[in-house]
């Protein structure tokens, strides 16, 4: 496999997937409280830090993009899935939503007031993690917020199948939270908090919330 085709997998594999995935996951957020005050409190580091626009970076089809735009911010949504971006144009009509990489994003530097990425660095390799971070510190203004879901733990499975039972292609990544602290210091981030969802259970999540160093 070439250094990227771990991009083209995951663009193909949630291209399949993507009406199955969204109809999945359009009221999901009404479920989870945790998740919705970690949302609340994204928006007022944003809101504290001057407002400004928001990149929901990996928005799929765009549930969480509209979620934030409900809490005042003026964000907007990118996803490497042609197909996820074409759902949420048309789920969400008044919102801007493009097509793009997160390991090279179409926005000038310091462009953005805060970074969201919603569970969407899973299928990212070790390798490729720093290149991600790098291009978020790149786009966010200095003292800007970034806020990162993963499934924590260790370990990496092949996912073959999925969302309705359609075919895949993708690794699914479980990392810790100091691993995500040592790649976000190395990358000029500041390490604010950290928080771990439902550690007893069979699928485990984590957040950190960290900020742009100047």
């Amino acid at each position: 496999m070439s250094a990227d085709g771990w991009l083209a997998d995951t663009r193909t594999s949630y291209d399949t997937v993507a009406a199955s995935y969204a109809e999945l996951l359009r009221d999901r957020l009404a479920g989870y409280p945790h998740l919705r005050a970690a949302l609340a409190l994204f928006a007022e580091l944003v809101r504290d830090g001057g407002d400004g626009p928001v990149a929901d970076v990996g928005c799929g089809p765009g549930h969480i993009t509209a979620h934030l735009r409900g809490l005042g911010l003026d964000a907007f949504g990118i996803d490497l899935s042609p197909a996820m971006i074409e759902l949420a144009r048309r789920e969400h009509p008044g919102l801007r939503f493009e097509v793009g990489s997160m390991t090279g994003l179409d926005l000038a530097d310091a462009s953005v007031a805060g970074v969201l990425a919603w569970w969407s660095l899973i299928h990212v390799p070790d390798g490729a993690v720093p290149v991600v971070l790098d291009e978020f510190r790149r786009v966010l203004r200095p003292g800007g917020p970034l806020v990162l879901g993963f499934h924590a733990g260790d370990g990496a499975r092949r996912k073959t199948e999925g969302y309705g039972g359609h075919p895949m292609n993708v690794v699914v990544y479980r990392r810790s939270t100091a691993r995500f602290r040592a790649w976000l210091r190395d990358a000029g981030f500041a390490v604010e908090a950290e928080t771990l969802l439902d550690p007893d259970g069979d699928r485990p999540s984590a957040m950190v919330f960290a900020r742009r160093q100047p």
